[in-house]
């Protein structure tokens, strides 16, 4: 791919992890924003981003409006009017109840919930679920590789039938993803990148991309120092000209979402607007102006 498609989507927007326009509720770094989802879709236009990737997660339950039919529907009257979109759920919900569990009703139910929320993805045209592996939740051995290959199998069906893509965010190691990855060669199952986080676990983009490169279908821009917490983009140890250089020569072609570290409460505008700028200026070849933003 030459320049142009990074250097367009950059042009034409971003998107965000929900609740980066808001203040964190009750100290919660990433949450379902209960309070303020309806501000932050007006919000959104501002920066200037193109839509929001949202969050279904325990925190959200009785809020989310993705659980209802009449609140879809209201989300979709305040996207419109916006003209902001939601073509992703990032499902936090199973880093609180893992899709993997020893009881064999408890992981039915969950799974059952899963094929709830990729049912309702095409009311929103919503195109993905990233579904998160990592942490409590992360695919630490063979028995739970092949618990969450089973369940990946079990809901597929269902992703076809709506046209939903899986997008599976871990903690793997290149050669150990790849390994993975080769075991469900299913077109809808994709990879979640997540600079950040790779960064913090020591991994190098050109080793990512060589192992997977092909089965990247969404990209969380952030910046992690090693081993370390989220930091602002520029101050950690992501290696944004290697990442750049990789897209570019895998082809990229997927979506891009700020997953950033958080400013000063009160004062996530201009704090996203000043990372947003950063990560286009990224996208475009000026890594320069990336450092220190």
């Amino acid at each position: 791919m030459g320049t142009h498609y990074l250097e367009t989507y950059a042009n034409t927007g971003l998107y965000t992890m929900q609740g980066r326009l808001c203040a964190p509720e009750e100290g919660r770094f990433q949450s379902f924003p209960r309070t303020a989802w309806e501000r932050e879709i007006e919000l959104a236009p501002r920066v200037p981003l193109r839509g929001i990737e949202w969050i279904y997660d325990l925190y959200g339950e009785g809020a989310n409006p993705l659980e209802n039919a009449a609140g879809r529907q209201r989300l979709s009257v305040k996207l419109a009017r916006a003209g902001v979109q939601v073509v992703s759920i990032c499902a936090d919900y199973f880093m609180d109840c893992p899709l993997v569990h020893p009881d064999a009703q408890t992981r039915l139910q969950r799974q059952d919930r899963l094929k709830w929320l990729i049912g309702l993805c095409p009311e929103l045209a919503i195109q993905r679920i990233v579904l998160p592996f990592v942490d409590a939740s992360r695919i630490a051995d063979r028995a739970t590789a092949d618990a969450v290959l089973n369940v990946l199998h079990a809901v597929l069906p269902q992703a076809q039938a709506a046209g939903v893509e899986l997008h599976l965010e871990t903690d793997m190691g290149p050669a150990e993803f790849r390994a993975f990855l080769q075991e469900i060669q299913h077109p809808l199952v994709k990879v979640n990148y997540d600079s950040g986080n790779s960064s913090s676990l020591g991994y190098k983009p050109a080793e990512e991309f060589a192992a997977y490169g092909e089965r990247i279908g969404s990209f969380h821009i952030k910046d992690r120092v090693l081993g370390g917490k989220t930091v602002p983009l520029g101050q950690g140890s992501a290696d944004f000209t290697s990442l750049r250089a990789g897209l570019l020569d895998i082809d990229y072609r997927g979506d891009f979402v700020l997953q950033v570290a958080r400013g000063e409460p009160g004062d996530e505008l201009p704090w996203l607007t000043k990372m947003n700028s950063s990560a286009c200026q990224w996208l475009r070849g000026e890594t320069n102006l990336l450092s220190g933003a």
